[in-house]
């Protein structure tokens, strides 16, 4: 697997380059925000929020207008509303400085598994109503026009679809899309769910008070 680390600070770079490469990945490095978006095509993306030329924010946002590839955020900032909007934008998940190696590649891991290419030999598409959702394309149509998700608004609607019409739980969402150990606040599955909303149909999602969503057939 190919890795790009977007880091400027060569104390944390170097070591965390070293790393990775013992665990089997190839590390590019770029250190600065216009690198990383001219940077080869790789599997995954480590991206420092504070970098000397571009925010970080910026660089994620353009990043997945250009494609799907995982992004995980490492920031040093403890905000909650910073870590929503972040997933907002498009990052597949976060580690907050300092953090510890291990927990670093088993993020990395998780995420790549989350995001990995669907089996040609799989039952890889979903009508319910209105919607088509391809998960081995990861495209999604709603009324016949294509509908463009971030990754994580793609995944929340995969799972919702793998049995359209039964519900399925908050928990199960969370632990799908994200990970059993993901902290962060349950508000981002709330984000992600009026995104899908609002760029599908308001009515597409249905909330069940006390245990979590399912599709209704619209």
């Amino acid at each position: 697997m190919k890795l790009l680390l977007v880091e400027d600070d060569p104390s944390i770079s170097n070591p965390l380059c070293a790393g990775l490469n013992r665990e089997g990945f190839d590390v590019v490095l770029a250190t600065t925000g216009s690198g990383a978006l001219e940077a080869e095509d790789v599997d995954l993306v480590l991206l420092d929020l504070g970098l000397p030329d571009l925010d970080g924010r910026v660089v994620c946002q353009k990043m997945r207008q250009k494609g799907d590839v995982p992004i995980i955020i490492v920031t040093a900032r403890q905000d909650e509303i910073d870590r929503v909007m972040l997933l907002e934008l498009g990052a597949d998940d976060y580690v907050v400085k300092p953090f510890g190696f291990r927990e670093l590649v088993a993020r990395i891991r998780a995420v790549l598994r989350r995001t990995s290419t669907v089996s040609p030999t799989e039952t890889t598409q979903t009508t319910w109503g209105s919607l088509t959702l391809d998960r081995r394309s990861r495209k999604v149509t709603f009324g016949g026009e294509d509908v463009v998700l971030t990754p994580k608004e793609f995944d929340v609607l995969a799972v919702l679809a793998q049995d359209p019409g039964a519900a399925v739980t908050r928990e199960q969402l969370i632990n799908e899309v994200w990970d059993e150990n993901w902290w962060g606040s349950t508000k981002t599955l709330d984000v992600h769910i009026a995104s899908v909303r609002k760029k599908t149909s308001p009515e597409l999602i249905e909330t069940i008070r006390g245990v979590g969503f399912r599709l209704a057939e619209v």
